[in-house]
């Protein structure tokens, strides 16, 4: 990937304000440096436990994109954007390499402590109802993903309506892997639609 990068970011204000889904974006390439920049905003989002279940997948192959496209049936904002990365989670990992999460400031016994703590809770769960967990928790990764992007001057689309199969299978990722979404993301080619969003006394009370 080649192309300037973006010189400033702006406000978290002017990003969510500036914020809409686009599904035709510009044939340019996003700049490494600021994927990378993206990215190094992205791991520092919270999760419970400090797990960071989290696992995104950078797609620009076009051949990639192509069948990516296909699996989301048909949407051409999948094939428009120059990069498209598919948001994951995957809590099997975390649970094999569980010691990397626990903060190096604790001592060696509380280290100790707080891994056999953590083992004996998710190993009281299905597979499936750790993915979910840890599914809620990328979830607020994706939501300060799509910020930083739009922070650095980009425009994204967050998609859910794709065969999970069909991808997982194209990525080659395992069968506990969760899902989180697609975001296609690019200098946008064109215009979002207004925001048309609830007023605030639906959505939040005050007690």
């Amino acid at each position: 990937m080649t192309g300037k990068t973006t010189e400033q970011t702006i406000s978290v204000q002017e990003a969510i304000e500036s914020r809409h889904s686009i599904r035709k974006f510009k044939q340019q390439p996003i700049d490494e440096q600021d994927l990378q920049n993206i990215f190094e905003l992205v791991r520092l989002s919270p999760s419970a436990w400090n797990l960071q279940p989290w696992r995104f997948y950078v797609v620009t192959d076009d051949n990639l994109k192509n069948n990516l496209e296909e699996a989301a049936y048909g949407q051409k904002q999948v094939t428009s954007a120059p990069a498209v990365i598919v948001v994951t989670s995957d809590m099997e990992d975390i649970l094999e390499n569980i010691a990397e999460t626990v903060h190096p400031g604790l001592s060696a016994e509380q280290k100790e402590e707080e891994v056999a703590n953590l083992s004996a809770f998710f190993n009281g769960m299905t597979v499936e109802q750790r993915g979910q967990w840890a599914l809620t928790q990328t979830n607020i990764a994706f939501g300060i993903l799509m910020i930083a992007v739009q922070g650095y001057g980009y425009s994204s689309n967050p998609m859910l309506g794709f065969d999970q199969d069909k991808v997982r299978e194209l990525l080659e990722l395992p069968k506990h892997v969760q899902f989180a979404g697609i975001l296609p993301i690019g200098t946008p080619d064109s215009e979002g639609y207004p925001h048309h969003r609830f007023d605030l006394k639906k959505i939040v009370k005050f007690h």
